[in-house]
């Protein structure tokens, strides 16, 4: 992960914002910020691909024609020689069309490639989708879904997205609308827009707490701390 995103001043910060949310709700709130969700291997391909398919396009473009031999200028020619003269150029073109493609495939590949180039180019649908995935898979590998009264929250932040995900286990999702979480999650985002993630973070730590505490208030003789309050900062995809 870049050093630049989280010192670990920053780590400790949001740490002890989850701990003082605790104490007022049952529920568990776990932090997961990764560089980015995915590698996003798709997105070279399918531009390559993409601008392959403009070759024909391009030849054209270039002043390129096939045009059938002029049989009236080829007195002693038999009609086989006529068409295999054509063929020879139908097939040139083709020919050229296909190094073309090949020629523009690869060099498109390469260049998308680029990591900042391919996560810029990479369409924000899939992208919120990658990131939805891998904040699914965090909720499940570090156990939210384990928690005695299946009360964990996870706050996920994928930083080269820009996108976060909040998911709330079954106890809690069935007694809180999704909306509900708009508040926080909107804190969150715009904590990391203007390049304040602690605030950001601390906001919606606290919005979470919030509302946890209506439905889920802490038990003074009985609020276990189930899971860890430190964030989890993941490698890069």
């Amino acid at each position: 992960m870049k050093t630049d995103r989280l010192t670990p001043a920053d780590l400790s910060a949001i740490e002890a914002a989850v701990r003082e949310a605790e104490t007022r709700t049952s529920g568990e709130i776990y932090c997961v910020v990764a560089e980015d969700s995915s590698d996003y291997h798709a997105t070279p391909i399918a531009w390559g691909a993409g601008v392959a398919l403009l070759a024909p396009a391009i030849l054209l473009a270039m002043g390129l024609q096939v045009s059938a031999p002029d049989t009236l200028s080829m007195g002693g020619w038999t009609a086989s020689q006529v068409e295999d003269v054509g063929e020879a150029a139908a097939r040139a073109a083709l020919i050229g069309t296909l190094v073309l493609q090949a020629f523009l495939f690869v060099a498109t590949v390469l260049l998308v490639s680029i990591r900042p180039i391919r996560r810029a180019l990479t369409p924000p649908g899939m992208k919120r989708s990658q990131v939805r995935q891998r904040a699914e898979e965090q909720f499940l590998a570090r156990n939210l879904h384990t928690t005695r009264e299946r009360t964990g929250v996870l706050i996920y932040v994928s930083f080269a997205e820009r996108m976060a995900e909040l998911i709330a286990d079954e106890t809690i999702h069935a007694q809180v609308a999704e909306r509900t979480w708009d508040i926080a999650m909107a804190a969150l985002i715009e904590g990391l827009r203007r390049g304040d993630a602690v605030g950001g973070f601390r906001a919606a730590i606290g919005q979470c707490a919030d509302v946890l505490q209506h439905g889920f208030p802490a038990r003074p003789d009985d609020n276990p701390n189930e899971l860890s309050d430190a964030v989890v900062v993941l490698p890069p995809a």
